[in-house]
């Protein structure tokens, strides 16, 4: 589990295909020294595992359901640069939102302006994302925890603060980007249960 707090961000030194998956290799950033095989981590939002490593790089492998639903094979590029998040810890303090790092859907850039010292970002999202959306709810982009601040029909909003921007990949972004969606854990849990269970049995939540 991760908090959507990015810790750093950094290269993408290769991508292979291979038959049905793929093979990431990262940058390893120097703050990075208690990783060991099978630590889970963060990249763009997506919990990867880790396989293999050195003092210069770290490996993974893409599933193919990761390259279903990110397209990354295509939208990831060699020297592009992705937000890391190590998991957390019991006993951390949790400063966004429990994020699980199963991304739901691709977003698309529809407008990234300057608001003051702040940014204000628009992203697109499928029909059925919609139900996990609602105005001061939380959401991940590319890994990090954000506030909703509007939804529209097909399109919401977040603010960017000078933080974030520092921090993260997300203001290198432009119009028509690609970007990982995941809902809030207890939205997508709520919508699960509505709809295997029922409205009239919702009630009782």
């Amino acid at each position: 589990m991760f908090s959507g707090i990015i810790e750093t961000q950094t290269l993408v030194l290769a991508l292979k295909k291979t038959a049905s998956s793929a093979k990431l290799r990262l940058q390893k950033p120097p703050k990075f020294k208690d990783i060991k095989l099978g630590d889970s981590i963060s990249t763009n939002g997506v919990c990867l595992t880790v396989e293999n490593f050195d003092s210069e790089s770290m490996e993974f492998t893409l599933g193919p359901e990761t390259l279903k639903i990110t397209n990354w094979d295509q939208n990831l590029y060699v020297g592009s640069k992705v937000n890391l998040e190590r998991s957390i810890r019991a006993n951390d303090r949790l400063h966004g939102h429990i994020v699980s790092g199963h991304v739901d859907t691709m977003g698309e850039v529809k407008s990234f302006e300057e608001l003051g010292d702040s940014w204000e970002l628009w992203v697109s999202f499928p029909e059925s994302f919609r139900p996990y959306l609602w105005k001061k709810g939380s959401v991940a982009l590319n890994g990090v925890s954000l506030t909703v601040n509007e939804v529209l029909a097909d399109v919401f909003q977040v603010t960017l603060i000078p933080e974030t921007l520092r921090i993260t990949n997300l203001g290198l972004l432009k119009t028509g980007d690609a970007v990982c969606l995941e809902a809030d854990t207890m939205a997508r849990a709520i919508h699960h249960y509505i709809s295997e269970r029922g409205i009239e049995n919702a009630q009782s939540l």
